[in-house]
């Protein structure tokens, strides 16, 4: 599967699934998606990536590992839950804030902290699964 036709629109491919994937972390909190389904779409842009590429192209575009990625969401969820503790709220309630940027209210909430932590996990989790097998294919 390896063609030159694959491996042209691979990379236009990628771009465009990292970004809808992308939108759809962004648009969980009022439609369907999240950080779940964002990063399963993210992970299936890295896997096409790599079977296209090879793995070793997958790691240099991923800069970091995959598994430190989904260490890094995992943190950034549990940190989102914990934040409501000391407010006197109970464990992941979502606390709002409105902070003015240029005059402008803007409101911020532990919820889409929490997405994108859920985001990086499944990400560095699912892209780490797909380079095993993808390494494992190669040797």
């Amino acid at each position: 599967m390896n063609t030159l036709i694959f491996r042209t629109f691979a990379p236009f491919l990628t771009a465009l699934m990292l970004i809808f994937s992308i939108f759809v972390l962004l648009r969980g909190h009022n439609e369907p998606g999240g950080g779940f389904i964002g990063g399963l779409i993210g992970a299936a842009a890295f896997a096409m990536y790599g079977i296209a590429f090879g793995v070793q192209a997958v790691r240099r575009a991923m800069v970091f590992h995959p598994m430190s990625i989904a260490g890094f969401g995992l943190l950034v969820s549990t940190l989102s839950g914990v934040i409501s503790a000391p407010l006197g709220y109970p464990f992941m309630t979502g606390i709002w804030i409105y902070p003015s940027l240029a005059g402008i209210e803007v409101p911020l909430a532990t919820v889409i902290s929490f997405d994108i932590g859920v985001y990086l996990v499944v990400v560095g989790t699912f892209a780490s699964i797909a380079l095993a097998l993808e390494e494992r294919d190669d040797g």
